[in-house]
């Protein structure tokens, strides 16, 4: 039987301490994470009254739900419908658009630092605040006509999330092997073959990973939606907003609306777990 010594028992505290203190942080960011959510979901089952008098304890209705769905002046379903056609359609866009060119940055044989001014160019775009893009792109919009329309705010959100998918599936690519490219064009294959067959296969966690970033961005974005859209093309992120009225604010009907906005999201993100954490981790390991 082995005797413990002091100085087992001192690395004995010091990992225990340091697993208590590592397991109370997680613990700590998941209340700091999954708390405003929760909050504003036990206020989705609450009464007007009941929220403002800011009770722990009431019976749940589902008044508000009601009212969300099936409400004679409510716009949600309409709301919801739209955001799904502009996110995945613009998702679309922007997957096909930032793959070829981060194919084309990484695989041609373009200068280095053309590449390298091409993908400061897409950081520098992506730190400009939404909001500073809108009034130009209403005004951009209405003179060709296309203003309050799925048209505008797709092409919008392709571009604001352009330069995000570049740099992410540019990141990605640099993972694949050049070999695998290289013996499918001794064997024959054409750009697209290629693409398809090879390319595409080897990155899909990475491809993943970044639609449903995507998407994600884009059915939460507010500003620019709010100045290209009108009542009947108005994505959920408007239509949520629209609950705070001149003189009153329907917080429990926001609630409803804000969770059910969330679904889409969650759902995205439950499909593709496994595929962004083997894409977020890509090339961690080698």
């Amino acid at each position: 039987m082995t005797a413990t010594t002091p100085a087992h028992r001192r690395r004995a505290w010091r990992a225990t301490r340091r697993a208590v203190l590592l397991n109370g942080a997680l613990i700590a960011a998941t209340i700091l994470t999954l708390g405003p959510f929760l909050w504003i979901a036990l206020a989705s089952f609450k009464t007007q009254i009941v929220l403002l008098m800011g009770r722990v304890t009431f019976t749940p209705v589902t008044m508000n739900y009601d009212e969300v769905l099936f409400g004679r002046t409510s716009t949600f379903a309409s709301n919801f419908v739209n955001s799904v056609i502009v996110a995945s359609v613009s998702t679309v866009l922007v997957m096909i658009v930032g793959f070829l060119a981060g194919y084309s940055l990484i695989r041609m044989r373009w200068p280095k630092f053309v590449i390298n001014l091409f993908l400061l160019w897409a950081l520098l775009f992506n730190l400009v605040p939404p909001v500073t893009l809108a009034g130009a792109w209403y005004e951009l919009f209405r003179t060709i006509h296309l203003g309050n329309d799925h048209v505008a705010l797709i092409l919008a959100h392709t571009t604001l999330h352009l330069p995000m998918a570049l740099w992410l599936l540019s990141s990605f690519l640099r993972d694949v092997p050049r070999e695998l490219e290289e013996a499918a064009l001794i064997d024959g294959a054409g750009f697209t073959k290629l693409l398809r067959r090879v390319v595409v296969p080897v990155m899909m966690p990475g491809i993943v990973a970044t639609a449903v970033l995507v998407f994600i961005f884009s059915w939460n974005e507010f500003p620019v939606a709010l100045a290209l859209t009108n009542n009947t093309s108005a994505t959920v992120p408007v239509g949520i907003a629209k609950y705070a009225q001149e003189n009153e604010i329907k917080y429990t009907q926001m609630a409803a609306a804000s969770v059910l906005s969330a679904i889409p999201a969650l759902l995205a993100l439950i499909f593709g777990q496994r595929f962004i954490v083997k894409g977020l981790t890509a090339g961690a390991v080698k």
